[in-house]
């Protein structure tokens, strides 16, 4: 899921989405990218499950889907949480340390 967001194209396409759903084709037109390489970046966030898609008629609708965002919320407050109990350790050992 991380990796998901780490391309600036991907994560551009994935910010576009949470505008609002919008079919491959109209997203190719916003970006300097083939329709097919916008397909794939659509795929890899599907597969990390932050977006969803639809049929509707010969189109493929995207959006972000709120349970993968949750879930990926959840994720960066667990990884938050820990960085900033370990900063707090490191700085309670350095005040020791000082003292």
């Amino acid at each position: 899921m991380w990796t998901a967001l780490s391309d600036p194209t991907r994560r551009a396409i994935f910010e576009h989405l949470v505008d609002g759903p919008r079919a491959v084709g109209e997203l190719a037109r916003e970006f300097p990218v083939s329709r097919p390489a916008v397909s794939q970046h659509l795929k890899v966030l599907k597969d990390a499950h932050l977006v969803i898609d639809r049929r509707a008629g010969s189109r493929r609708i995207y959006q972000v889907d709120p349970q993968g965002v949750a879930a990926f919320r959840g994720e960066l407050e667990r990884f938050w949480t820990k960085a900033l109990s370990a900063y707090k350790a490191t700085v309670e050992q350095h005040n020791r340390e000082v003292s």
